[in-house]
């Protein structure tokens, strides 16, 4: 499935500005540190941690192909410094069953380590149902919002690391 260019316009900044990792944060900053790492090991991490989140889903249905992406970490040195976004979605096999699917990330993400920091409609003239949860230990945040009224009807999910720095000597890969 495609993921609509609408879509990425609103998530991207959306994830970008409002997925700090309320909580999470290290040293004053307003993004926690994921430590160090090359670009590309940390997106498979975020990858992993977006297949997990899939799995408490629990539901049959199509996900976007998507891959991660290296973003800047504001303030910081954009050739030291790095967070990864990994935006996707997920549409139910059933219309029906895309309430069930958002109940279950709000029921099971706090079993599996992530705090609910944000759950309700959100400021769109839809008032789509929204939720933002952070996991401190893995030190990535999630957004999802069910689109109810797309077609098809989906979730929306962002998930989007702490600032990584790169090892000694190397500079990020961008992708």
């Amino acid at each position: 499935m495609k993921i609509k260019l609408g879509v990425l316009a609103v998530a991207i900044p959306l994830a970008l500005t409002t997925l700090t990792g309320c909580g999470m944060t290290d040293n004053g900053s307003d993004v926690p540190s994921s430590g160090t790492s090359t670009s590309s090991a940390a997106a498979d991490e975020v990858e992993r941690v977006s297949s997990d989140i899939h799995d408490l889903i629990g539901l049959r249905g199509k996900t976007s192909d998507s891959r991660a992406t290296v973003t800047e970490c504001s303030g910081k040195d954009p050739d030291t410094y790095f967070r990864i976004l990994h935006p996707w979605s997920f549409s139910p096999a059933s219309s029906g069953d895309l309430e069930t699917a958002m109940r279950r990330l709000k029921e099971a993400l706090p079993e599996h380590g992530w705090k609910i920091v944000e759950y309700g409609p959100d400021t769109s003239k839809n008032k789509n149902l929204s939720l933002t949860a952070d996991n401190d230990v893995k030190k990535v945040s999630v957004h999802v919002v069910q689109m109810a009224k797309d077609k098809p009807p989906m979730l929306s999910v962002d998930v989007i690391s702490g600032c990584y720095q790169v090892p000694d000597g190397q500079k990020v890969e961008h992708f």
